[in-house]
């Protein structure tokens, strides 16, 4: 599409929204949770259409698609869920000070929500349906790649939500996204993508301070293996956090610091269980490496193995880094160094470099100086390392995983990362509160004013004031 229909569904989100008193941003907390439930009924019911087109469309697994769907289904319960919690705490009042009060929460207005290609369902909906069932009215742009998958959804959205609600363009970001943001009438972004994409698009509104964002960017996430560590287990946890969806994972492991003195041991089961990995289609009983969608991605992913070995590195794995059309089979490049662009770049693919180390600053050094902050993996069992590791690292990235891999879930945790890596967080609670601004009603406790309130909430003149329990 071209900007003449941005324009257009921003103005149907504009006219939705109303200034705040647009039908949607009106209704209660309940009725607006029921228009979600209804959703989510008649999404179940598309489950084996969107599974096989996010599968055909993104090379994903048939069982990781289902896991994808299924997940996204419980997310949306649980934000339910999570909803009718802050919903109850709200319906009470607070008295402080001589001051009578209730505090809710309330939509900020038109939100553009931008989804990436890797979980084009899941993590479009952490940040879609929390940004509607707050009563914020929505334009939606699909990621280059997963587009397809949403379109036996339109008719849910269509039917579950009253019109102008829930807005969908397809195309480039940068051109729609673009046109929107220039116009200064977008109250809320919501992006997973890469950092330099998000600056661009945040620059051009006109007045960023009135822009509420949250953003999912970048990550380099490490791994640290001490000495110590359970190298099966390890080696393990490695190869899945690395190579889980080809490696096509903000969370995944793109960088390996393995201890000298178990550096040949490690890279020698690391290797063998990377050969093991099936390579196959997608819907192909117990395939785990798969088509990369996008068509550029093998020529730029052997482009860093070639910088690599020019630069001292090689592929220690039989076969890595061979490409067949779009297939990559998983490299294991070793050892690499910091004139590397393996280094340095999230590779975003199925190549996994590996450094060896002796002193622990060196993982640590590379973790302060990174652009990046998301997760860190460490692996050992000495309490005093772990311990010494977990206070390093606290103060430089979101979150730390002990003898496990990098990842998002549970959803109720907090999902967030610093310096390039993130900008606000995401968890079911948060992205609730995210969409959303506190705002109250206040008067002084005079015997008046009790009156008064009593008697807007016995005869239930505002959706706002109100002691309604949600059950």
């Amino acid at each position: 599409l071209t900007p003449k229909e941005a324009d257009l569904a921003l103005n149907a989100a504009i006219r939705a929204y109303n200034q705040g008193k647009g039908r949607w941003a009106m209704m209660s907390v309940f009725e607006r949770i029921a228009h979600v439930e209804q959703f989510v009924e008649q999404m179940k019911k598309k489950r084996a259409e969107v599974v096989k087109i996010l599968m055909w469309e993104i090379g994903k697994t048939l069982g990781d698609s289902e896991k994808e769907f299924d997940r996204t289904v419980e997310y949306i319960l649980d934000t339910i869920k999570t909803l009718k919690d802050m919903d109850r705490r709200a319906s009470q009042f607070t008295i402080e000070q001589g001051i009578i009060a209730q505090i809710r929460r309330v939509p900020f207005g038109v939100t553009l929500c931008m989804g990436p290609y890797n979980y084009p369902l899941n993590e479009t909906f952490t940040t879609l349906i929390p940004a509607l069932i707050m009563g914020n009215t929505v334009i939606f742009k699909p990621a280059k790649y997963g587009v397809l998958l949403h379109r036996p959804l339109l008719e849910a959205f269509k039917d579950c939500f009253p019109k102008g609600v829930m807005n969908i363009i397809y195309g480039s970001g940068r051109v729609l996204a673009g046109a929107i943001m220039e116009t200064g009438k977008v109250d809320a972004f919501a992006f997973i993508g890469t950092s330099n994409s998000a600056s661009d698009i945040k620059k051009m509104h006109p007045r960023p301070h009135r822009l509420r964002a949250v953003l999912g960017l970048d990550a380099k996430n490490p791994a640290i293996i001490l000495p110590d560590a359970d190298l099966e287990l390890t080696v393990k946890e490695c190869v899945t956090g690395s190579l889980s969806y080809n490696g096509q994972r903000c969370t995944a492991l793109k960088i390996l610091f393995v201890h000298s003195s178990i550096a040949e041991k490690f890279l020698t089961m690391f290797s063998a269980e990377v050969n093991k990995l099936k390579i196959g289609m997608p819907w192909e009983k117990g395939v785990q490496i798969t088509p990369l969608p996008e068509p550029e991605k093998t020529a730029y992913l052997t482009d860093l193995i070639n910088d690599a070995i020019q630069k001292g590195a090689r592929v220690i794995n039989e076969g890595g880094g061979t490409v067949v059309k779009n297939f990559f089979k998983p490299a294991v490049v070793y050892p690499v160094n910091s004139t590397m662009k393996l280094y340095h770049v999230e590779q975003f693919g199925p190549i996994v470099p590996i450094l060896s180390f002796d002193d622990i600053q060196t993982p640590l050094h590379y973790v302060v100086e990174s652009s990046y902050g998301q997760q860190a993996s460490i692996f050992g069992n000495n309490s005093e390392e772990m311990g010494y590791l977990i206070d390093q690292l606290v103060n430089q990235v979101s979150r730390i995983n002990v003898n496990t891999q990098c990842q998002r879930g549970p959803d109720v945790f907090p999902f967030n990362g610093r310096k390039d890596s993130a900008e606000g967080t995401l968890s079911v609670a948060d992205a609730l509160r995210v969409f959303s601004i506190r705002t109250f009603v206040a008067a002084k406790g005079t015997e008046e004013n009790k009156k008064l309130i009593k008697e807007i909430l016995s005869e239930r003149d505002s959706k706002f004031l109100t002691t309604d329990y949600i059950f």
